[in-house]
């Protein structure tokens, strides 16, 4: 997506935002370069980034002398110029991850209850995030991002069976992060924020359109098109493991019968294995695993699917070998460069740092005054309207 800024001085909250997103997704660059990315003047890109530097988001990398001169410097993001925690709530427990702005985590902490309430789980995540902030006393805290099974809002789905936070319904998620946090909050399912990981620091990056399939507790997806996830029209687009594939299968807590999830999942591997065996499941589930991927294929023409999620390398290793013979779909193309199904080198950290790297977004983006200024949300200072002292700026 083209980031563009406005001119007028009364755009300068927004130019900040416009300018540091640039950077921190295209860095390092230089300001002249910078100027013309986003359509502003380099007086004011000077100006800015000037301020930014000073700010601690900005750090400038110095090239070696080319002949007879230094090339201009260039600006990147500065790792430690803010932090954002990452939540992933499952009906496992809870993991969470401080993140820094190149994307490495480097704190994490995890509760390992199942089937939390919502009170237990957000006073964990209010002691969690304490002893996050440990690991970088005094680090700016831009935000919190929460990632959960979906989907979100459908009552015979949401909040139902073993693959479910089962008790949230009714819950004010954002309100409750908020209030345990004290900081901008952010809510996605697991799916869409792992996606959100893999685009960004994984092989997701390498594609303009491709589709990743989220083994988790349960099973879930996202097609991902020019480093944006498809939503549809209430969030819930990629809720595969709710598909009834298996014609006469097992009864789903959904209500449904032969939903994939009931075979193809983190809570049917656990049911499952102990009954048969890991390779008599394998075995079992080739055929589903298999007209799975083809049914993605056909609907969403990804150039690749990534297989990610919070199984074990293994596992998804295994996966990916029971589907080395796929049968035909729009993908067995002639002229393809990417293999139709790989798996993910960032694999069960691509939800943390999903979940993490919205907060940071959604704070720093161009959108991101909506979350000082509505009525509906908490009072919280806006990062890059302040100075280093805390002061605002002029």
């Amino acid at each position: 997506m083209a980031l563009r800024g406005a001119n007028q001085e009364s755009g300068r909250p927004y130019n900040r935002r416009i300018i540091l997103e640039a950077i921190r997704l295209q860095g390092p660059v230089t300001r002249a370069d910078l100027a013309k990315q986003v359509g502003l003047s380099l007086q004011t890109v000077s100006t800015i980034t000037a301020e930014l530097l000073e700010q601690g988001f900005l750090v400038l990398r110095r090239e070696p002398p080319r002949g007879r001169g230094f090339p201009a410097p260039k600006l990147q993001v500065n790792p430690d110029g803010g932090y954002a925690c990452g939540l992933y709530v499952t009906p496992r427990g809870i993991d969470a991850g401080l993140v820094n702005m190149a994307g490495e985590i480097v704190a994490r902490e995890t509760v390992d209850t199942p089937q939390l309430s919502p009170d237990d789980a957000f006073a964990h995540i209010a002691r969690l995030l304490k002893r996050l902030r440990k690991a970088r006393p005094g680090g700016r805290m831009l935000g919190v991002g929460m990632s959960m099974p979906g989907p979100f809002e459908v009552d015979s789905m949401s909040f139902v069976g073993p693959t479910t936070m089962q008790g949230w319904e009714g819950v004010s998620l954002h309100e409750r992060l908020r209030a345990a946090t004290g900081l901008p909050a952010f809510i996605e399912t697991d799916n869409v924020a792992a996606a959100h990981g893999e685009c960004l620091y994984g092989a997701g990056g390498d594609y303009a359109s491709f589709y990743y399939l989220y083994l988790g507790v349960g099973l879930g997806g996202c097609a991902v098109h020019r480093g944006l996830p498809v939503r549809g029209g209430w969030g819930n687009a990629g809720e595969l493991g709710h598909v009834p594939l298996v014609p006469g299968g097992d009864r789903c807590p959904c209500g449904n019968q032969g939903c994939l999830e009931r075979y193809i999942s983190l809570e049917a591997y656990e049911r499952r294995v102990p009954e048969v065996g890991e390779a008599a499941w394998l075995e079992e589930i080739a055929p589903i695993f298999r007209s799975t991927i083809v049914t993605i294929e056909n609907l969403f023409d990804p150039e690749t699917i990534i297989l990610g999620g919070i199984g074990s390398p293994g596992l998804n290793r295994k996966l990916r070998a029971i589907a080395e013979e796929l049968p035909n779909s729009v993908a067995a193309r002639r002229d393809r460069s990417a293999e139709r199904l790989v798996v993910s080198e960032v694999g069960a950290d691509a939800v943390l740092l999903g979940a993490a790297a919205l907060a940071v977004s959604g704070t720093l983006s161009p959108q991101a005054s909506i979350l000082f200024n509505s009525a509906g949300n908490a009072p919280v200072a806006d990062p890059l309207m302040n100075d280093i002292d805390g002061q605002e700026s002029a």
